[in-house]
């Protein structure tokens, strides 16, 4: 050939060349979702219009991460990765191990036809509670006692910041339940009895997720960056009202008592821009919220017209028949019907893609529903930037339980304690305590665990014992870290009569309470003090001078030993920052806890709240002494 045709071939081949890559340009200039100068809708839309069935389906799941991996992410096209209570990519894993894996998760999604992120979810409903070296912040109860709305607010933001350190998007709080009766295994998750005071605390979903603009509609998701997370208002809806306290039971209450009572919050929830809202296990009136089209679709995206997604709760639809799955192809179609967007089906989900696959084909379920869903859980992928920033790095990995956050959980920690008793008289306090004394006793089961301090969704699902899994401050340390060094303090968990009246100490600390426990677990009829707790109170303060210090995610029965008591705090579930504890015994800041929820004399009185007509309590709600340097007086 010669040079002539060779250079005519090459202009051929260059032109070729030329033509590919403005096809392929312009195939990318017509992918709007793509383009992050689009408006959403139009990405959304772009994007939906895309997808095939299978596509639309896996974005409406979430899987747990030990049943998952990039290639199964890859092969079902899944929309959302999790971690169930306690699920951990290794013991102790590090903030740079959590983004590794997230990352993986993240390489699996990217590499699907149309490339859509994922996001990884997890329960992290009192700080970043299941990651070694996380800061724990007080249990909503004790947030409730602040009365704060400002310090939850900051709270929320410690708190993404620090789920965004390890490559997380995604928190399951905050839980907006009015917990109606303190035999609920989950009460210590609701801040307050009281409807009003729980649409304060939702203040917590400008801290997770950014404050949302002006200009912004009512009921859009908005996520404000990098440093914050999706957010979850929690359980939809009722959950805190079931008959007895009995987890996951059958709420039952007019519809006029349901809006009153229950759904406020979630008003307040959805204005400040939630993403998401999960679906209660409860029942109304014996319907499951699973199934709930009226409350779901008519009502939350209806009316209140909200405009993220909504997520079932851990393996919720499997829940709507009772036994679970006795028919899991019927309780799909109802959970889908009923207007559940994404579906946490943490191993089964190939089930839950045949199923929907079969009942769409055979127009069970029409494909507008699923559109609805996929457009919903877009929508807020894009709103976060998840599609320009897919993977997490190490930039935020410093800020996992930094001396401010540990700074932060302390000043809660004392805001939350709730002086209930403080000597004889106003005349004769007990508190604050004196630092310079020869020798004290601290007692009690409680006094030296930060498992025990923390309760439970720590670590572990149900929590755990000892203080060699989490960091933090004890009561113990931090009375010896507060008395002065000359003041000897002696711990006996749980000493006799004997060893208090022969050691001849100045004053006691004892500190007992409830065990760790989460959900149907913590289900309680009785509530009284676990033993030995009963005898060190008895064994201790009826020899000599005594403050006792209740860990407990409720109000216990404490009415048998009141007379013996010198002085009494309600410290609920503070963290692992006990030394904001010491904080307010020995005065270096005052208390001014109140009680968020009614204080018992009995649980023959249960349920029992603020306003009912036969309201005799032991400490009525709002109760709290506070204190100064020199006084004490009582303030409701």
């Amino acid at each position: 050939m010669d040079l002539e045709g060779m250079a005519k071939i090459s202009m051929l081949l260059v032109g070729l060349w030329l033509l590919l890559n403005w096809a392929g340009l312009s195939s990318v200039e017509r992918m709007k979702y793509k383009d992050p100068k689009q408006a959403i809708d139009a990405r959304v839309e772009d994007l939906v219009s895309r997808m095939t069935l299978e596509e639309k389906i896996g974005q409406m799941l979430q899987v747990e991460r030990k049943h998952a991996s990039a290639d199964l992410v890859k092969k079902y096209f899944i929309g959302s990765v999790m971690s169930e209570g306690g699920s951990i990519p290794a013991p102790q894993a590090s903030a740079e191990t959590w983004v590794d894996m997230v990352n993986e998760f993240q390489k699996g999604a990217l590499s699907t036809r149309l490339g859509i992120p994922i996001f990884y979810g997890i329960d992290a409903v009192h700080g970043h509670n299941t990651v070694h070296n996380a800061t724990i912040f007080p249990h909503n109860i004790g947030l409730g006692a602040t009365r704060d709305p400002e310090l939850v607010k900051r709270i929320g933001a410690a708190t993404a910041l620090e789920v965004r350190a390890t490559g997380i998007q995604y928190a399951y709080a905050p839980c907006i339940a009015v917990c109606r009766d303190p035999r609920w295994g989950r009460c210590y998750e609701s801040y307050s009895e009281d409807t009003e005071f729980v649409q304060a605390m939702t203040g917590i979903i400008s801290g997770l997720q950014g404050d949302i603009p002006d200009n912004l509609p009512k009921g859009v998701p908005y996520i404000s960056g990098k440093e914050k997370v999706i957010g979850c208002a929690k359980h939809y809806v009722g959950d805190g009202g079931t008959i007895n306290g009995i987890n996951e039971h059958n709420t039952v209450i007019d519809r006029d008592g349901l809006m009153k009572i229950h759904m406020p919050a979630y008003l307040n929830s959805i204005n400040k821009g939630v993403a998401t809202i999960m679906v209660s296990y409860s029942s109304w009136n014996g319907v499951k919220m699973h199934a709930h089209h009226d409350l779901i679709t008519g009502y939350l995206k209806n009316t209140l017209h909200f405009k993220g997604f909504v997520i079932s709760d851990f393996e919720g639809v499997d829940r709507i028949t009772s036994p679970h799955r006795a028919n899991i192809t019927y309780s799909i179609e109802a959970g889908v019907s009923a207007g559940i967007d994404m579906f946490m089906f943490p191993k089964l989900y190939t089930e839950f893609i045949d199923d929907l696959t079969m009942l769409v084909q055979n127009k069970h379920i029409p494909m507008s529903r699923i559109d609805d869903a996929v457009r919903r859980i877009l929508w807020v992928k894009f709103m976060m930037g998840i599609f320009e920033n897919p993977f997490a790095d190490y930039s935020l990995t410093k800020y996992l339980g930094i001396q401010e956050h540990r700074n932060l959980a302390r000043e809660a920690v004392r805001k939350s304690m709730v002086l209930l008793k403080n000597g004889e008289s106003v005349d004769k306090p007990s508190l604050p305590l004196p630092k310079k004394v020869p020798k004290v006793l601290v007692a009690g089961t409680h006094a030296d665990n930060l498992g025990y301090q923390c309760g439970g969704w720590t670590i572990q699902w149900q929590g755990v014992s000892g203080n060699n899994l989490l960091k933090g401050t004890t009561i113990l340390t931090a009375v010896k870290n507060t008395v002065d060094p000359e003041t000897t303090v002696i711990y006996k968990e749980n000493p006799d009569v004997e060893f208090v009246k022969s050691n001849e100490f100045s004053y006691a600390i004892v500190v007992v309470g409830e065990y760790p426990y989460a959900e149907t677990h913590g289900d309680n009829m009785n509530l009284t003090i676990p033993d030995p707790g009963p005898e060190t109170i008895t064994n201790v303060c009826g020899v000599i001078k005594c403050v006792v210090i209740i860990i407990s995610g409720r109000p216990v029965v404490i009415k048998p030993y009141l007379g013996i008591i010198d002085a009494l705090v309600a410290a609920w579930l503070p963290g692992s920052e006990g030394q904001g504890v010491a904080d307010v015994l020995y005065g270096d800041y005052g208390f001014t806890g109140k009680l968020p929820r009614t204080w018992f004399k009995s649980v023959d009185q249960l349920p029992m709240n603020v306003g009912d007509p036969y309201y005799d309590p032991l400490f009525p709600f709002g109760f709290g002494l506070s204190t100064e340097t020199t006084k004490v007086f009582y303030s409701a």
